[in-house]
């Protein structure tokens, strides 16, 4: 089951900054600001995008196979800057995976970090989940402090476990637990 059959949408969350929601077309311009930036592609799954095309083909045939993809807005001026999602979801197991890409000019500002916190915290209210999990490339020093920052707890190196951009990568595995 993914989050739209059991919500029927994806849930917009207001955040102290934030406004997480569904991702349109509409906000193909400002993804591809990011999706274009060879920095920012560097640790994701997807190849960096050459064409406003790209992006678009992106959102339609890509994002839909996250369980749950949400844009992050700015409040105060409207811009989408990134995405927060849950890469799966196994509900049989109140278990589920986030992922998080971002805008280069907001990075260092907690703002990814407050993205991942709200959807970690419908996660285990809403979703009945127990356990949450991050990974991220080895050498992805960023995404690993943010994984931090949320409370999750190193588990360890799932060696090999992804091949993506044409090599065998392994993945630190960060996770949080609901009490």
């Amino acid at each position: 089951m993914n989050i739209i059959k059991k919500f029927g949408d994806i849930p917009k969350i207001e955040t102290e900054h934030l406004i997480l929601r569904k991702i349109t077309l509409d906000d193909a311009e400002g993804m591809y600001l990011y999706a274009s930036d060879e920095e920012v592609t560097r640790y994701v799954t997807w190849d960096t995008h050459s064409s406003l095309s790209d992006t678009t083909h992106f959102i339609n045939s890509f994002l839909p196979q996250y369980d749950a993809p949400w844009g992050i807005e700015l409040k105060e001026n409207g811009k989408f800057i990134g995405t927060v999602h849950f890469v799966w979801w196994q509900q049989q197991h109140n278990s589920a995976e986030i992922g998080y890409v971002l805008s280069k000019e907001y990075w260092g500002k907690g703002l990814i970090t407050e993205a991942a916190r709200a959807i970690i915290s419908f996660g285990f209210e809403s979703m009945d989940l127990v356990r949450i999990q991050a990974r991220c490339f080895l050498e992805n020093k960023g995404s690993e402090q943010v994984m931090k920052k949320l409370g999750m707890s190193f588990e360890g190196i799932s060696r090999k476990v992804m091949y993506v951009k044409g090599e065998h990568k392994d993945l630190k595995v960060y996770a949080l637990l609901k009490f």
